[in-house]
């Protein structure tokens, strides 16, 4: 089967800034109160919900955000379609587990997992591709396992033709949180909550984090 070319553009692109990438946001959950309160709270819902399976990250870059859900208890390991972040991520953190892959196809068995966590990963996604890419975590999800989805708020796409310095094409589709909220049902992954934050003055638009839960069997 032929790889979709926004595959291809997304790994040239984090390939090309995978070095920089990691050095410039190395310290910015640091800075950033709102994104540690929700990977917290998801973290605490995951323990709490004592569903088997480890957690995946997937577009997991250079393995920050994997590193953190880490230090906060859980069993995380990361996924991303890009080589060069894969490598940055193991040499930054080799105590973790990364692995090549791309989040509509994962190599991950069934109900295998815990929790999934996409943070600001489905933005490279086309919004006709969205779908697909959700059900996939439905499919990995053990019944009673959550989601968080971190994303731009907007209707209208963003092209970066440089990023840190490297020359790139990558496309940035943003999302309502209410478009984001329908797609997750529609692919049976309800949403349990959700936080907005208005846009600051180093950002180009709000963001959003919503956790879904794929519903368990009643008992």
């Amino acid at each position: 089967m032929t790889e979709p070319s926004y595959l291809r553009v997304a790994r040239t692109a984090y390939d090309a800034v995978a070095a920089d990438y990691a050095d410039r946001l190395r310290r910015r959950l640091d800075e950033e109160p709102f994104e540690r309160a929700m990977l917290a709270a998801y973290a605490e819902i995951v323990r709490a919900s004592g569903v088997p399976g480890p957690v995946a990250d997937i577009g997991c870059g250079p393995g920050r955000i994997t590193a953190h859900l880490h230090a906060l208890g859980l069993d995380v390991f990361g996924v991303d379609l890009s080589p060069g972040m894969i490598a940055v991520a193991r040499r930054e953190h080799p105590d973790l587990r990364f692995e090549e892959g791309a989040m509509a196809a994962l190599d991950i068995a069934d109900e295998a997992l815990g929790g999934v966590v996409a943070w600001y990963s489905i933005i490279h996604t086309p919004p006709e591709r969205q779908p697909a890419a959700l059900a996939e975590f439905h499919r990995v999800l053990a019944p009673g396992g959550h989601l968080l989805l971190a994303f731009q708020v907007g209707d209208e796409p963003f092209h970066a033709a440089e990023v840190f310095g490297h020359q790139v094409a990558l496309d940035f589709h943003r999302l309502s949180p209410d478009h984001a909220a329908t797609m997750l049902a529609e692919a049976g992954l309800p949403v349990v909550a959700r936080l907005k934050t208005e846009r600051r003055e180093f950002e180009r638009t709000p963001q959003a984090y919503l956790v879904a839960r794929k519903p368990a069997p009643p008992r």
